[in-house]
């Protein structure tokens, strides 16, 4: 067997030609995908008006995407067709995806809450049983805090796939409403302790006067007679679990000591 050493020389200079445009290629690339991540985020954070994990999102997807594009002219270049790469490439993300369906489906759903906003940091929301303040949301989990200082995790898909109420959606003042037993004989003198306990929380609206009445009648029985007492009061959203659990504990305890 013979070795055609000037086509071997040939082959070996056309080769390291290729490695080194497909080198120089991938600097410039690398340098191009940074410099569109960085004029991305340049361009989303003026005026502040677009979320931070957004213009972290979309930055991040824009550098990426001209990686891709440099990798697939890369391949090229050393002439791999890229038409049976992205086919194969395409068998195997369609594998991936029915084995990752739930992670996927908080993917999709973190992208969509990321994008449409429906509610921000540090906004007080109600969404799939849960309570709380925004603390923060990632492309998979949304994480609230909810008024006893506890940590509530919600998967994405949870979220968007319910109704989400915002109390912080809208400035003005929140209502705070609480309702719970007591002895009808002690109904009055426990509704005035909780009224002027209203009225010196400086949390409370003073337009909006407090309220503590008798709502119903629990049990008739005159050995035992129980009414049902409701506090209402206006306060801001982001007061409105405070005063709320202000009012259990000060009832509590007048109910304890009485």
């Amino acid at each position: 067997m013979t070795i055609n050493f000037d086509t071997l020389k040939a082959s070996l200079v056309l080769y390291g030609l290729n490695a080194i445009y497909a080198i120089l290629l991938l600097a410039v690339g690398w340098y191009l995908s940074g410099a569109m991540q960085r004029v991305v985020t340049r361009v989303l954070n003026v005026g502040h008006r677009v979320d931070p994990l957004v213009t972290f999102f979309v930055s991040s997807v824009t550098r990426y995407g001209v990686l891709a594009i440099v990798g697939i002219a890369v391949l090229q270049l050393f002439g791999i067709q890229t038409a049976s790469l992205v086919a194969v490439l395409g068998a195997t993300s369609l594998a991936i995806g029915l084995a990752l369906q739930g992670t996927l489906s908080n993917l999709a759903a973190g992208v969509m809450l990321l994008l449409f906003r429906p509610f921000h940091i540090g906004d007080d929301v109600e969404v799939g049983g849960k309570a709380g303040k925004v603390q923060s949301l990632s492309l998979f989990m949304t994480e609230l805090v909810a008024g006893d200082n506890t940590q509530i995790l919600l998967p994405n898909g949870q979220v968007w796939g319910a109704a989400i109420i915002n109390h912080s959606a809208y400035p003005g003042t929140g209502e705070v409403k609480v309702t719970f037993p007591v002895r009808a004989g002690a109904a009055n003198a426990l509704a005035d302790r909780i009224l002027k306990e209203l009225r010196d929380d400086p949390r409370v609206d003073d337009h909006a006067a407090p309220s503590v009445n008798v709502s119903k009648v629990i049990a008739a029985d005159p050995a035992a007679p129980l009414v049902e007492l409701t506090v209402s009061a206006k306060v801001k959203p982001a007061d409105a679990d405070a005063v709320k659990q202000r009012v259990l504990d000060h009832a509590s305890a007048l109910l304890a000591a009485a």
